[in-house]
């Protein structure tokens, strides 16, 4: 058997874009990630669909697998012949024990690589808006341990020394100590008026700033009830923060959003999210699927056949749009032959998929749904039509219903079937319970569906209760008649049925919520 490879990979500080390509690449050829909760869960939907995953953090009936026990798990599934990325919070070589991860490796022959990755001793002070350098207030910086206990800390850190040796100190893993660091540096010679910061889970949704002086400071963090993990930083350079600050004001900073959408539509959700300082967690609960079985594909055959036929093509869905082009290379139907038909498209987004095909949309509603259409069809539709709906299994009967009471004669086929999709997250429903989602988006009422059968098999009972501390924000009003009848209370419905229109409803339920 041929012997794997382990790739010990700095994850950077918890956005999940801050982890380098390099460590991207290595997260996506691997055969097994071992990972631990600093490591940021959103990193693990990169990993291949058939790749092990191993959390070694504390689960609630399990502590922390020792560090010992972690080295041998590496050493045990490279000699299986895997390819491993051990994922690691921060950088590996910044208080991370990849020394002694590489070490073992090293002595049992296993080919490996560092992977840094940016450490929060700088990204978490960035993302606050300070510096650990300034041209005029500080040319170095140290990055000291405050983890240990204050007898182990004297021994471990040189005060007279550290004090004074850089412009700004920066401290890891210190909040539980911030009293006795600060008395040290006093004694040591820095003034109890030099400014300080703690920047609680910086990147992250939950980041959280206190600002004050060495003489202040620990009453100042008691006061405000900061918890660890936090990055200390000591210096002038704490200073900059009133000019610089930059990612706490954005509209959607602090809140961190649960995308449910498929994968393959959720880019655009996610990224304009993460553009507006929000934190979007990935969690798609429907898959769309070619329909499977030969009576499904004879019966798309035969529709298509009749390309010459159609009054009409309507289309409401990107997914109808991708599909129904599919479908047409499959058979080798030409679109062309279609000549006799005008398309109608449900949704500016429907309608540029359209576009991309060479294809202008004849009709776009100025609403973004079935009802819609059929407001804007008005007297272009006539008896004795014929209208072709490639549509989903799921779709609504609502378009086929009332044209055929317009005497026009509907041929549907389901071009796509959505599927429940039950992502591997082992952390959504701590979350959900502890209210770290903020707020929940549905763009379609079966993703309100999905969402609540993927809470009963990641072992939710009530996902109801588990939902009612989120905001909820539906794409529309029939999206969000679904959600209301599965007991969520809904307060985020755009103007405009759009992901655009949904953004910026979120946005001004932000500014409400702060009063502006």
């Amino acid at each position: 058997m041929a012997q794997g490879k382990v790739y010990l990979v700095g994850a950077g500080p918890g956005d999940p874009k801050l982890i380098t390509i390099r460590g991207l690449e290595a997260l996506k050829r691997s055969d097994v990630v071992v990972f631990d909760r600093l490591a940021g869960p959103h990193l693990l939907n990169y990993a291949r669909p058939d790749a092990e995953r191993i959390y070694v953090g504390k689960l609630p009936d399990r502590h922390t697998m020792k560090q010992e026990e972690i080295n041998r798990l590496l050493v045990d599934l490279a000699l299986q012949g895997k390819t491993v990325t051990r994922l690691k919070g921060g950088d590996p070589t910044v208080f991370g024990r990849v020394g002694e991860e590489a070490e073992l490796l090293r002595k049992n022959g296993i080919v490996y690589e560092i992977v840094p990755g940016i450490t929060s001793a700088i990204a978490v002070p960035a993302y606050a808006g300070i510096p650990v350098t300034h041209r005029d207030l500080a040319s170095s910086f140290s990055v000291i341990t405050g983890h240990e206990s204050p007898d182990k800390l004297d021994h471990s850190i040189y005060w007279d020394k550290v004090t004074n040796a850089t412009g700004t100190l920066v401290f890891l893993m210190g909040v539980a100590k911030i009293g006795y660091i600060s008395e040290q540096l006093i004694k040591h010679g820095r003034t109890p008026e030099t400014p300080v910061a703690l920047v609680q889970w910086g990147t992250r949704a939950e980041q959280r700033t206190v600002v004050g002086t060495l003489g202040d400071i620990e009453a100042r963090v008691k006061a405000a009830g900061l918890q660890p993990p936090a990055v200390i930083i000591v210096g002038d350079v704490v200073k900059q923060r009133e000019t610089l600050s930059w990612v706490e004001s954005k509209p959607l900073f602090g809140r961190r959003i649960l995308v449910t959408r498929a994968r393959s539509q959720a880019s655009e959700l996610m990224e304009r999210i993460d553009e507006l300082g929000g934190e979007p967690y990935e969690f798609p609960v429907i898959e769309t699927k070619l329909p499977a079985g030969e009576q499904a594909e004879r019966e798309i055959e035969r529709a298509l056949a009749r390309a010459e036929e159609y009054d009409w093509v309507m289309l409401t869905s990107v997914n109808g749009v991708d599909y129904f082009f599919r479908w047409l290379d499959r058979f080798g139907v030409d679109v062309r032959r279609f000549h006799r038909a005008r398309f109608a498209a449900v949704g500016p987004k429907t309608a540029e998929a359209l576009g991309l095909r060479g294809i202008r949309a004849d009709l776009l509603p100025e609403s973004f749904h079935a009802e819609g259409l059929l407001d804007s069809l008005g007297d272009q539709v006539k008896e004795g039509q014929t209208a072709l709906l490639p549509r989903g299994d799921l779709a609504r009967k609502v378009l086929p219903e009332e044209l055929g009471a317009k005497g026009v004669r509907t041929v549907e086929i389901d071009v796509y079937d959505t599927e429940l999709s039950v992502p591997r997250d082992i952390w959504l429903p701590g979350m959900l319970e502890n209210g770290e989602i903020h707020t929940v988006t549905f763009t379609s009422s079966s993703t309100v569906v999905n969402l609540f059968e993927a809470l009963r098999r990641l072992g939710v009972e009530d996902p109801r209760q588990a939902l009612s501390r989120c905001e909820i924000a539906c794409i529309g009003p029939v999206t969000a008649k679904t959600a209301e009848r599965h007991g969520l209370s809904v307060s985020v419905v755009p103007d405009d049925y759009t992901i655009d229109g949904l953004v910026q409803a979120l946005v001004e339920a932000r500014r409400h919520t702060k009063g502006e």
